[in-house]
C-alpha cells in the first residue's frame, strides 16, 4: 500500500520533515517514490497540490498526521483575513 507520510530530517532538537509517498513496509526515512513538499514544525506546510491530488487518485492514504496537517491548512486558508 502507498501512503503518504512525514520522513524526518534536520538536526537533533531542530527538525523538519519531507512529506514523500512511500511504500507502507518502508522505515520512516527509508526510500521513498516522491518528495511532494515540506513541513517546518514553526507551522510552514508548503505542498505541491497538483501531485497531492494526483497520488490520492492512485490511492494513496496519507498518514494521520499528514491528515491532520493537510485540514489544518484547509482551515486557515478559509478563515477571512483580518
Amino acid at each position: 500500500m502507498v501512503t503518504i507520510r512525514l520522513a524526518r530530517h534536520g538536526t537533533k532538537k531542530l527538525p523538519f520533515y519531507r512529506v514523500v509517498v512511500t511504500e507502507a513496509r518502508r522505515p520512516r526515512d527509508g526510500r521513498f517514490i516522491e518528495n511532494i513538499g515540506t513541513f517546518d514544525p514553526a507551522g510552514k506546510l508548503a505542498l505541491d497540490s497538483a501531485r497531492l491530488e494526483y497520488w490520492t487518485k492512485q490511492g494513496a492514504k496519507p498518514s494521520h498526521t499528514v491528515e491532520r496537517l493537510l485540514k489544518a491548512q484547509a482551515r486557515q486558508a478559509a478563515a477571512p483575513q483580518s
